[in-house]
């Protein structure tokens, strides 16, 4: 999608995906710490990062809609809380090396498999040695729940696809499932999910 497609997207009035975090990165509190670095990738409407700063980490939040961006930041007024914004595309920001202890890369699919390729070596490079990734993605069955997410296969996530490109992180949770999920307009209903956390090697 284009970025008039997104900021046309996110022109509407309410947040599509929703003001609260994502479930899967939620469920993952335990690996948050006060004052880590934290970098939510393609954060959209920031429920995500906003999320992560509530809970006490300096949080970098990066999407290429100023659109969204602008939401994100209001969000986080709302909040009562801090988060350093880039309006940019990932693929060509200036990603910083060995900076991060939490990546959170949710529903990051609009990747498709040269570029999401580039991606993932950029997240790892981005984080500390010990730091940890946070994923949640689509499967291939998506397709046929339309319930959210790209309409390529080829954008999507399996195991063995995630098994393989973070061959060189400690992988401690890797699950494929099903389940409903209510994020927002865009994101509702039975749902065909893949969540991962790895952790970086250095």
């Amino acid at each position: 999608m284009s970025r008039e497609m997104w900021d046309g997207h996110y022109a509407e009035p309410h947040y599509i995906f929703g003001t609260e975090p994502n479930a899967f990165l939620a469920s993952q509190k335990a690996l948050l710490k006060p004052g880590q670095r934290a970098l939510a990738v393609a954060d959209g409407e920031g429920r995500n990062g906003v999320w992560l700063a509530q809970q006490g980490l300096q949080v970098v939040s990066v999407d290429f809609s100023p659109v969204a961006v602008e939401k994100a930041r209001s969000l986080a007024r709302e909040r009562g809380v801090q988060v350093e914004f880039h309006v940019a595309d990932v693929l060509e920001w200036d990603w910083p090396r060995e900076a991060f202890d939490i990546v959170a890369a949710i529903f990051i699919q609009f990747a498709p498999p040269r570029e999401r390729a580039v991606l993932f070596q950029r997240i790892k490079d981005a984080l500390k040695v010990g730091g940890h990734l946070i994923l949640q993605g689509y499967t291939p069955k998506q397709l046929t729940y339309k319930t959210g997410g790209p309409s390529a296969a080829e954008n999507m996530y399996t195991e063995a696809l995630l098994r393989e490109a973070f061959a060189d992180m400690d992988i401690l949770h890797l699950r494929e499932h099903e389940d409903f999920i209510a994020e927002g307009t865009k994101h509702y209903g039975r749902s065909a999910l893949i969540d991962m956390v790895a952790r970086s090697r250095g």
